[in-house]
């Protein structure tokens, strides 16, 4: 197998991330650009309609994204995928430390026509509250591998491409392939956590 050219790995997220670290302020906007709106799509169906009101999900991403690679000398690389997981939880202890601030304000007497309502998130009406809670259980059971291609795939939108680069496989085909193997085992985990209630 003949080696790719030294210039092809100029844009991979590992290379943007050691620039990044040595102060090169366009690596950083590089990796913000490639990881604000697929962490966007991912936080919007995390964050129910009253979360939403009180904060704006672009702001809570980009700030998360801000604060994050301010301390990214702290990160260990691990891999090509090691980064958006990385980026994926603090977004998700941000959502967390906004539940929880909501849960400290005190209640208001009068109601007011820009009080957030109470209304379920798109995902919780697409799926429901206990399907989530099922799939994040199940989710986390899962190979690492497997966790990280069905969260990039189905939940981050990630082309099958970049999924192939990002999963070490051959081709975009292959990274298909290895996203339906994942489902496949994703869905019967979750059949299993429901047999067993």
């Amino acid at each position: 197998m003949s080696e790719p050219p030294a210039d092809a790995f100029d844009d991979s997220t590992l290379a943007l991330l050691e620039r990044a670290r040595a102060g090169d302020a366009a690596a950083l906007d590089t990796l913000m650009a490639r990881h604000l709106p697929r962490l966007q799509r991912w936080a919007s169906g995390r964050l129910p309609q009253w979360a939403r009101d009180a904060v704006d999900t672009t702001d809570l991403v980009q700030d998360t994204l801000l604060q994050t690679f301010k301390r990214i000398d702290r990160f260990e690389v691990r891999g090509e995928g090691a980064l958006q997981a990385y980026l994926r939880q603090g977004i998700l202890n941000r959502i967390r430390d906004e539940y929880r601030k909501v849960r400290r304000r005190p209640a208001v007497a009068e109601l007011d026509s820009e009080f957030p309502d109470g209304a379920a998130s798109p995902l919780e009406l697409a799926v429901g509250q206990e399907a989530i809670e099922r799939y994040e259980a199940a989710l986390q059971r899962l190979r690492a591998e497997d966790r990280e291609a069905i969260i990039a795939r189905v939940e981050l939108g990630m082309p099958h491409e970049e999924l192939a680069r990002l999963l070490g496989k051959p081709s975009a085909n292959a990274a298909r392939m290895a996203v339906e193997r994942a489902l496949v085992r994703l869905a019967a985990e979750m059949g299993r956590a429901r047999e067993s209630r």
